[in-house]
C-alpha cells in the first residue's frame, strides 16, 4: 500500500459562547487529515486533529501546528508521540481507510447500531440563571448523569446551584459530576471537597492544578469525594511515566481524552494500566467535531465500561460535519 495524505482546516462557530475555566470559547479550530492508497484513490480515510488553545500540549500557534501536520503528511512514518492530537487524527484516518472509508473506525455493537453509550449531560460555566437553565434542559432530555463545570463563579454560588438540584433530585435519580479544571488551591481543596460530598456528588475532575503531584496524592488519600485525574495526564506519553503517575497519586478515576492523552494507542495504554490497578475510568471528547467524536465513540464501545461517558452530543457548532450520531434519552447512538 502506497499511502498519500493531505489536510485542510475548518473553523467552527459555537452556537453560543461556551464558558470554561480558561475563558469563553466562540470558535473551534480543527484540521482534517485524509489518507488514501495511491493505487486505489477512491477510498479515503479521514481523521480529525482537534486542539484547545492553552490546554493541548502540542499546540503553540496555528502556523507551527499546521507546519507539523504538513510535515507528517509528507512523511507518515515519523514519530508523533509528543503530538497527541495529530496522532489521534492519523490513527483515526488509518482505521477509517482500513475499513473502507465509511467512517467505521471499529466494527462493534455501537457502529453496527446495536447498542448506545450512556453519556453525561454537560453544563457549561456561566451566570447562575444560565447554568440552572442548562441543568433543567438536560434533565428534560432524559440525562441521568449531569456534569457541571465549576470554578468560574464564587464557590458558594456554585454550591447553591448544586444544592438546589439535590433538593429536587436524589442521588438515585440524578448523578452529578463536577469538573473544577484545577480551579481550587491545594490549601482549601479538601474543605471544598468535603462540602461537595455532602451533596452526594459522584466525583470531581482535577480539583487542583496539574503538576502538584504530592498535593494531589495527599488529596486522593484524604478525600471524601472520588477524584478523577484529567489535565494531570497531559504530556505523559511513555508507559513507565504513566505507571509512575498512577502509582504515586492512586486516583479513584482517570478521564481519558484521545486528542490530549496520546491518541488512540495512548488512550488504550492508560486504560490498560488503570484497569490493572483497579482504577476506574471514562472516556471524554474534547470539543471535537463529529469526525473526531464519532471515532471516540467507536473507541469507547471497544471496552466493557458501563459508566456514563463524557462524550459530546455534536450540537455545539452552527455548522458541524454531518454524521450518523444521534442523542436520545441520555445516550448516544450511531444510526
Amino acid at each position: 500500500m502506497e499511502l498519500e495524505a493531505r489536510f485542510h482546516k475548518k473553523i467552527f462557530k459555537f452556537k453560543r459562547p461556551s464558558g470554561t475555566s480558561r475563558g469563553v470559547l466562540t470558535q473551534k479550530h480543527s484540521w482534517y487529515i485524509e489518507l488514501w492508497d495511491s493505487n486505489d484513490p477512491d477510498i479515503v480515510g479521514i481523521g480529525e486533529c482537534s486542539i484547545i488553545p492553552g490546554l493541548s500540549p502540542d499546540f503553540v500557534d496555528s502556523a507551527s501546528y499546521e507546519a507539523k501536520i504538513e510535515s507528517v503528511c509528507n512523511n507518515l512514518k515519523q514519530d508523533i508521540n509528543d503530538w497527541p492530537s495529530i496522532k489521534f487524527g492519523i490513527e483515526t484516518a488509518l482505521l477509517d481507510l482500513k475499513n473502507g472509508g465509511k467512517s467505521i473506525i471499529y466494527d462493534n455493537d455501537f457502529s453496527r447500531s446495536q447498542k448506545g453509550i450512556a453519556i453525561n449531560g454537560l453544563v457549561w460555566m456561566g451566570d447562575e440563571e444560565f447554568m440552572k437553565e442548562q441543568i433543567q434542559e438536560k434533565i428534560e432530555l432524559g440525562f441521568k448523569t449531569i456534569k457541571m463545570k465549576i470554578g468560574a463563579l464564587d464557590f458558594n454560588k456554585e454550591y447553591g446551584i448544586l444544592n438546589s438540584i439535590r433538593k429536587i433530585y436524589s442521588a438515585d435519580e440524578i448523578t452529578i459530576r463536577v469538573d473544577a479544571n484545577g480551579a481550587f488551591s491545594a490549601k482549601d481543596a479538601l474543605n471544598k471537597l468535603t462540602l461537595l460530598s455532602e451533596l452526594e456528588i459522584h466525583s470531581i475532575e482535577q480539583p487542583i492544578m496539574a503538576g502538584q503531584t504530592n498535593s494531589m496524592r495527599k488529596l486522593c488519600q484524604q478525600t471524601p469525594l472520588p477524584i478523577a485525574l484529567d489535565e494531570e495526564l497531559i504530556g505523559i506519553n511513555n508507559v513507565a511515566d504513566k505507571m509512575e503517575l498512577l502509582d504515586t497519586i492512586t486516583p479513584q478515576f482517570i478521564v481519558i481524552k484521545p486528542s490530549l492523552h496520546g491518541g488512540i494507542s495512548g488512550s488504550r495504554e492508560w486504560i490498560e494500566l488503570a484497569e490493572k490497578k483497579n482504577i476506574k475510568w471514562w472516556m471524554t471528547s474534547a470539543l471535537e467535531s463529529n469526525v473526531g467524536l464519532n471515532a471516540i465513540c467507536q473507541l469507547t464501545a471497544e471496552f466493557n465500561n458501563e459508566l456514563p461517558q463524557g462524550l459530546g452530543t455534536g450540537s455545539l457548532y452552527t455548522e458541524n460535519i454531518s454524521s450518523n450520531l444521534a442523542v436520545k434519552n441520555g445516550s448516544i447512538y450511531y444510526e
